[in-house]
């Protein structure tokens, strides 16, 4: 698979996004509109007005429902998308697991935003770390470039045989869906071809004759029925290993995409910037990650040996990436951008510190909480981070394993 010819065009994140469900051949979007992600599915129903799209566009009285029609339609083989952001993905919620337990496909965008209440339409990841245990993938960009790329892949991520688990790709509210940048995009028939067609399982129906698994008059199956205590037990564990396979996948999808695009992030699942031979580290997932490269080259030129780990996947857990990763450096600052309310520090600093354990060279640890309702996050913040790490590097303990960052207290 060789690199193709691109053009540049100006996209926010959710525009990017939009664009490359277009071009990746869907047969069913189903949405409700909620601010920060209302944008994608306007500009959707906009291809699908245009005639630009052969797509059934439905519009439902809610995420809830958006969600229902979504696990419906992708039940009977169809390739779908929906997106969502905050309480609308919270609304989905008992859906959500229905879509995973009926091993539904669906790719969902969530622009990551604060949950109410107070309300607050801003950035946070408080909305998609609260489904982390739901059977979902979980994906986020970095920046609008890679919203795009990510949904191509996140399609054939999906679909592939060996997962067949709904994925979500995360973009932070405003921060990249309201923002304006340069975005390569490839061609039409190029992100066609390297998608391809939706392919179902082969599965044995009630008269022992092997059916596809999608809903058919001419092969009646029943997907998602009641299911107790003799076998739910066992289709949860199938669920558990489709998530260990898409470590693989993830990889193997994102290897291809960057032959074809000239675009890698890391290898799929994370990204290691600067920590060959770092000593102090700091781990974060979304946005944030652009503005601590840029703090990081800065204490490189002081002679800092400072260096970043961005979690592009979240689930499953790339755990093996991250030990290895973060394998004898001396301290390490975990940034969540949601908090986990009574549990001893952020959502991700709980997987971070679980990861880590059992090393024998394990790094202290210390955990940020920042940004909640979009409250930003300047490099002079990210250089007290460092600052601290530094210390704990030096004296090998950890004053304040908890603190929240650029809070008035």
């Amino acid at each position: 698979m060789a690199k193709v010819e691109q053009k540049t065009v100006p996209l926010n994140g959710d525009n990017a996004v939009a664009l490359a469900v277009k071009q990746c051949d869907v047969d069913v979007v189903a949405a409700y509109p909620i601010t920060p992600q209302t944008i994608i599915v306007e500009k959707f129903s906009e291809y699908v007005a245009d005639g630009e799209v052969d797509t059934a566009f439905v519009c439902v009285e809610s995420e809830h429902t958006a969600m229902a029609c979504s696990i419906t339609a992708s039940a009977t083989g169809a390739r779908v998308f929906t997106a969502t952001a905050s309480a609308g993905l919270a609304l989905m919620h008992e859906m959500l697991g229905v879509a995973s337990g009926c091993r539904a496909p669906i790719v969902m965008s969530v622009v990551n935003r604060a949950l109410s209440a107070p309300i607050n339409i801003h950035c946070d990841h408080s909305d998609a770390m609260s489904e982390r245990d739901i059977g979902w993938l979980q994906i986020y960009a970095e920046n609008s470039q890679e919203a795009y790329d990510s949904i191509i892949q996140a399609f054939k991520i999906a679909e592939n045989l060996d997962v067949i688990l709904p994925t979500m790709v995360g973009l932070d509210g405003f921060v990249l869906s309201h923002t304006l940048e340069n975005v390569e995009v490839l061609p039409d028939q190029a992100v066609k071809n390297f998608v391809g067609t939706r392919q179902v399982p082969q599965v044995m129906n009630h008269k022992g004759d092997i059916v596809p698994f999608k809903l058919d008059p001419a092969n009646p199956l029943t997907i998602g029925p009641l299911d107790l205590h003799d076998y739910y037990f066992e289709h949860k564990r199938q669920q558990e290993e489709s998530m260990r396979k898409a470590l693989e996948v993830i990889k193997k999808v994102h290897a291809d995409y960057a032959k074809l695009s000239g675009r890698s992030y890391g290898n799929g699942l994370v990204e290691a910037y600067k920590l060959d031979d770092a000593e102090i580290a700091v781990v974060c997932i979304g946005s944030t990650a652009g503005t601590v490269k840029t703090v990081v080259d800065e204490l490189r030129e002081k002679g800092i040996k400072a260096g970043l780990l961005r979690l592009r996947t979240f689930r499953p857990l790339p755990v093996e990436d991250i030990v290895s990763n973060l394998a004898g450096k001396k301290a390490v600052a975990v940034m969540d951008r949601a908090c986990s309310f009574g549990g001893n520090g952020g959502p991700l600093f709980h997987e971070i510190r679980h990861s880590v354990y059992d090393l024998a060279d394990r790094p202290q640890l210390v955990n940020y909480i920042y940004g909640l309702g979009g409250r930003d996050i300047p490099p002079k913040l990210i250089n007290r981070i460092y600052s601290t790490l530094q210390k704990i590097a030096q004296t090998g303990q950890v004053d304040k394993p908890i603190q929240f960052l650029g809070l008035r207290e």
